[in-house]
């Protein structure tokens, strides 16, 4: 198991590397400093001045990759490269193009993001599940039609329609909950409880679906059939036998989006106002602060690699055939 980690995690250092090399070449090859500095001065004939002292004050005025001016170690050290993306693997995020600390603004905006990821991920995983499982219970029965058709729908239906219409309906009509904000304490209570609701609710058509599915494929099996012919119930049989065997293709998908909670919803924090990392992303990209968006390219790349290995470890939990060595 020891031995499977560490390989697992060393695998993981040239993935993150070559993601690093990728995102520097878009960021810095593509678009180049110059271009940057143009952008952020929002002026159509920007002085060569100006430039040079927006690109010195953020450290752009450097070489890429290479600085054959320095002397030594400083050659590589003293390069864009170095100081803006191979910083990253110590979680060194800098500072973004306005100057604020990205680490900061972090660890600020995470918890709304977790406020309202966990509990939607949570109760979403425990809803589709359950419908799931009652669906195919009553397979081939009018129960399971409608509710097959019922899925269908709710998957047709946009999520910016589950978002609008939750909003419309829950805060301008009947007055439930704000519309949108974000506040702290027990407060954080009323902005949240809507964007959990919209984001279990849109869920539902695709995930029970796929669910469903899954249970389907396990119930004819052997195994199934022989826990028929020794007697046992149908519910028994489903609950105890085909809902442990088919946890393996469900945690594929479920434990991957473990992670991707830390980063948050771009459409629903958007939508609802909430300060999350989602927000934070997207406002970045309309700023065009490529710091923020380097370095939340390069947070979601370490989430999704760390998600994989917990997907590979979680199958040992609920197959004991399943070994890692």
């Amino acid at each position: 198991m020891l031995a499977y980690l560490i390989r697992r995690l060393l695998y993981a250092v040239p993935i993150l590397l070559g993601v690093n090399l990728l995102t520097f070449a878009l960021f810095f090859f593509v678009n180049s400093p110059d271009d940057m500095a143009r952008i952020q001065l929002g002026v159509k004939r920007v002085t060569p001045e100006a430039i040079a002292q927006w690109k010195a004050e953020r450290g752009y005025d450097k070489p890429l990759v290479y600085n054959d001016k320095a002397a030594g170690l400083q050659r590589v050290t003293d390069t864009i490269f170095y100081r803006h993306s191979l910083r990253l693997f110590a979680f060194d995020f800098g500072r973004s193009d306005e100057g604020r600390d990205i680490g900061y603004d972090i660890r600020q905006r995470m918890w709304p993001s977790l406020a309202i990821a966990l509990p939607t991920f949570l109760v979403g995983v425990l809803a589709y599940v359950t419908f799931a499982l009652i669906l195919a219970f009553f397979r081939g029965m009018y129960l399971d039609t409608v509710g097959v058709v019922v899925c269908v729908i709710l998957m047709s239906v946009s999520a910016l329609f589950y978002v609008i219409g939750g909003q419309y309906l829950a805060s301008k009509l009947l007055h439930l909950v704000p519309i949108s904000g974000y506040g702290g304490g027990v407060d954080a209570f009323k902005f949240i409880v809507l964007p959990v609701v919209i984001g279990v609710v849109s869920g539902i058509g695709g995930n029970t679906r796929l669910y469903r599915t899954f249970f389907l494929e396990e119930i004819g099996k052997d195994y199934v059939r022989t826990a028929r012919a020794k007697g046992l119930s149908e519910a028994r049989v489903l609950f105890r036998h085909v809902l442990k065997n088919a946890l393996i293709p469900i945690l594929t998908g479920v434990v991957v989006v473990i992670p991707l909670l830390f980063i948050g919803s771009l459409i629903m924090e958007s939508f609802f106002g909430i300060p999350g990392l989602g927000s934070y992303t997207i406002d970045a990209i309309n700023s065009q602060d490529f710091a923020i968006v380097r370095a939340m390219v390069f947070l979601g790349s370490v989430l999704y690699i760390v998600g994989l290995i917990l997907t590979d470890f979680s199958y040992t939990l609920v197959d004991p055939r399943v070994r890692l060595s």
